[in-house]
C-alpha cells in the first residue's frame, strides 16, 4: 500500500467536482461587476479572482471564482449547485445583454508545494487561496509525474486549510465575516456591488459577527457528522460540525464547524463527545 500523500510537503492531483458558466456579452463586465464582490473590471486576460455572490441582504448565495477570457467573455466556476447560480444572476439582468451558458468542463485540484509550477493545460487555470490551483476545460490535463491523490485526501487537506465548500461550510444563511473569506474575496476600493452594506458595516467592526468558521483536531480515526454538536467548558453548545474527513498523513480526523465568537482559540472542546482542539482557520 502507498503512503498518503502529504499536501503541505508536495504536489498531488485529484479530480474534483466544479461547475462552470460562461458568462458573455456586452454588457458582461459592468453586469458581474454589480453583482459581484470582487473587481471584475480590474482582471486581465487569463487572471482569476474570488468572489461572493450575495444576496441584497449580504448573505452568502454563493462562492465563486472568476475568471477574465476576453473584453466581454468571463467563466464563473463553484462547487455548488450551478442552477442556483445562474437563477440568482438572472433575477438581476434586466434590460442586460448578457448571456449565461453552462459549461461541459472537469475540474482537477493540483495541491501542494510547487503546484503553480506544474506543467497543465486547461480553459482556466486558477489560483486557490490556500495554495495550488484549478485546471478546469472540455479536457484539463496534469504532468504525469505528480501523484495521483483520492478525494478523501483532497477533502481533508481542504479542511485543515480552513477552505470553505458551499453547500456545507457556507449556505444562503452565512455571513462573509463568519466565513473568514472577505480577506481574498472582496474589494472595498470597487465600488457598489449587491450586499455591499452588510459585507462594509461587518468589516468595520472587528470581532462583530456572532460565530466563526473554526478548524477542529481529534486524534484517531472519529465518526462525524454534519450538524454534530460542539460544546465548551460545562456542556453548554457553542456550536456544529458542518464538514468532517479523516487525514491518514497525521492520524486525526478534522473538522469545520462554527463555533460562538464569546470563545476564545485556541480551545479544548468536545464534538458529538470527544475530545477536540479548536482553533482559527489558517489564512
Amino acid at each position: 500500500m502507498s503512503s498518503p500523500v502529504d499536501l503541505f510537503a508536495s504536489v498531488g492531483a485529484c479530480y474534483t467536482e466544479r461547475a462552470a458558466l460562461a458568462v458573455a456579452g456586452p454588457d458582461a463586465e459592468a453586469f458581474l461587476q454589480g453583482q459581484l464582490s470582487q473587481d471584475v473590471a480590474g482582471l486581465a486576460g487569463g487572471q482569476s479572482a474570488w468572489s461572493l455572490i450575495l444576496q441584497p441582504q449580504g448573505r452568502v448565495d454563493a462562492l465563486v471564482r472568476v475568471t477574465r477570457q476576453g473584453a466581454d467573455r468571463f467563466v464563473l466556476d463553484t462547487d455548488g449547485p450551478l442552477d442556483e447560480v445562474v437563477a440568482r444572476l438572472k433575477r438581476f439582468m434586466l434590460r442586460t445583454d448578457v448571456a449565461l451558458a453552462p459549461l461541459e468542463w472537469r475540474c482537477i485540484a493540483v495541491r501542494g508545494p510547487g503546484a503553480e509550477d506544474v506543467s497543465v493545460s486547461g480553459e482556466v487555470v486558477g489560483p486557490v487561496p490556500t495554495g495550488g490551483i484549478d485546471v478546469l476545460g472540455p479536457a484539463p490535463a496534469v504532468s504525469g509525474d505528480v501523484a495521483r491523490i483520492d478525494p478523501e485526501t483532497l477533502e481533508a487537506h481542504r479542511i485543515r486549510c480552513g477552505f470553505p465548500r458551499m453547500g456545507a461550510d457556507i449556505d444562503h444563511r452565512t455571513i462573509p465575516a463568519e466565513a473568514e473569506v472577505v480577506p481574498f474575496t472582496v474589494s472595498f476600493a470597487k465600488g457598489c456591488f449587491t450586499g455591499q452594506e452588510l459585507v462594509a458595516r461587518m468589516d468595520s467592526r472587528s470581532g462583530g459577527a456572532p460565530r466563526y468558521l473554526r478548524l477542529l483536531t481529534m486524534q484517531g480515526r472519529v465518526g462525524l457528522s454534519t450538524g454534530d454538536p460542539i460544546t465548551g467548558d460545562g456542556g453548554a453548545e457553542v456550536g456544529a460540525v458542518t464538514s468532517t474527513a479523516w487525514d491518514a498523513v497525521s492520524g486525526a480526523t478534522v473538522a469545520l464547524g462554527y463555533i460562538k465568537r464569546a470563545v476564545e482559540m485556541p480551545a479544548a472542546v468536545r464534538v458529538a463527545g470527544h475530545p477536540a482542539r479548536a482553533g482559527a482557520v489558517p489564512r
